[in-house]
């Protein structure tokens, strides 16, 4: 289906209202809600259903079972709407792929896991490959963004009803991963309120989580006092977190410099664990005197960056969050950022269950 045709047809969805909202109701404000309670979780990220496209992906128990076995509590599933539904109809769900979640949920209870359900794309947006949706969630004419956000709010409905009276101790939402940068919050404010209240309205206990905006670098204070959990990151510096990482826009860098902790940047700021800090702690310091809770929802090290400056980084990073109370997910469990199977060419590897275990990493998660 065309971009111009796929617009026709999702208009006419959205002139009956299939979110059960109304399209008027969209912009009126989420109900306050008094602070959630959000444990100091650990974990990782689990990617089965992140890309949605090639062959289908289920979670794989052992998964859950390595992370019960080393003490950690947590597993962050971000997912792209294109498993369940398509570019071409946001509103066609498959209901055999949302089976596959289902059985992540159950895993998380039988594990003592938290699950968080994240939105790795949604209709109209994703950090990934935005051009990619027919219709853009952040930036398109008003018509556009209405029949985008009013797709997300029925999805994130369907996933409300569907998970009702499970305790929020089990399960979290995490509504959209990485919204794009942005200079003023008020349409990233309306999004949230309208998927906030979408959600209560179905499910009013859900514990909610909301990314930071400028690919959830920043505290949003448009939403203080919704009663939701925001998101962070630990991606910073990227020049050693991401060295050599071809998918990073080169702007992003602070140096092309071969990686080391401290790293001196090329404008002639050093990055250490004070510079951290103040990046990754102070910023959001308002907003936790407001009574809001923290959690970092992605951070890692790709495998390029020698293992010891990597390691070094990680002590600083994880320290400042244990003191600051906030729990993290680590991308990835298996793969180039996690301790299982990352690849790595300096990291002697302990056999784990068949897998290739960077123990120095494993036992500084544990640490901290």
């Amino acid at each position: 289906m065309k971009r111009r045709d796929f617009i026709k047809a999702s208009g006419s969805l959205a002139a009956v209202s299939l979110t059960g909202l109304g399209l008027g109701s969209m912009t009126q404000d989420a109900p306050e809600k008094a602070a959630p309670k959000f444990p100091r979780y650990r974990g990782f990220n689990l990617t089965e259903k992140a890309g949605g496209r090639g062959p289908r992906k289920k979670f794989n128990e052992e998964d859950f079972e390595i992370m019960a076995d080393w003490g950690l509590n947590f597993a962050r599933i971000p997912m792209s709407y294109w498993n369940w539904a398509s570019t071409s109809d946001w509103y066609s769900i498959n209901e055999d792929v949302l089976k596959d979640i289902d059985e992540a949920v159950d895993l998380g209870k039988k594990y003592n896991v938290h699950i968080n359900l994240n939105f790795h794309r949604v209709p109209g947006y994703c950090i990934n490959g935005r051009e990619l949706e027919p219709v853009d969630l952040f930036k398109d004419t008003p018509e556009n963004m209405q029949k985008a956000l009013d797709a997300v709010v029925y999805h994130w409905k369907l996933f409300a009803r569907r998970y009702k009276g499970l305790p929020s101790s089990e399960l979290s939402f995490d509504l959209i991963n990485e919204p794009p940068k942005m200079t003023d919050e008020t349409r990233y404010v309306e999004i949230v309120k309208a998927l906030v209240r979408g959600i209560r309205e179905e499910d009013p206990d859900r514990l909610i989580v909301v990314d930071g905006k400028d690919i959830g670098r920043t505290p949003v204070y448009g939403i203080a006092d919704l009663g939701v959990m925001q998101s962070t990151r630990g991606y910073d510096p990227m020049s050693l977190t991401h060295y050599t990482a071809t998918w990073v826009p080169k702007d992003e860098f602070e140096t092309f410099n071969f990686p080391t902790w401290p790293l001196p940047g090329d404008d002639g700021k050093l990055w250490n664990k004070a510079a951290l800090k103040a990046k990754l702690i102070d910023r959001w310091q308002p907003l936790v005197d407001k009574g809001v809770q923290v959690h970092v929802g992605e951070w890692g090290c790709y495998n390029k960056t020698p293992h010891d400056v990597a390691l070094r980084w990680m002590r600083d990073i994880l320290s400042l969050w244990k003191d600051a109370g906030w729990g993290q997910a680590m991308w990835n469990l298996k793969g180039s950022f996690g301790v299982l199977n990352s690849e790595r060419a300096d990291v002697n590897y302990e056999d784990y269950k068949g897998h290739k275990l960077d123990r120095k990493m494993l036992e500084l998660l544990k640490e901290y």
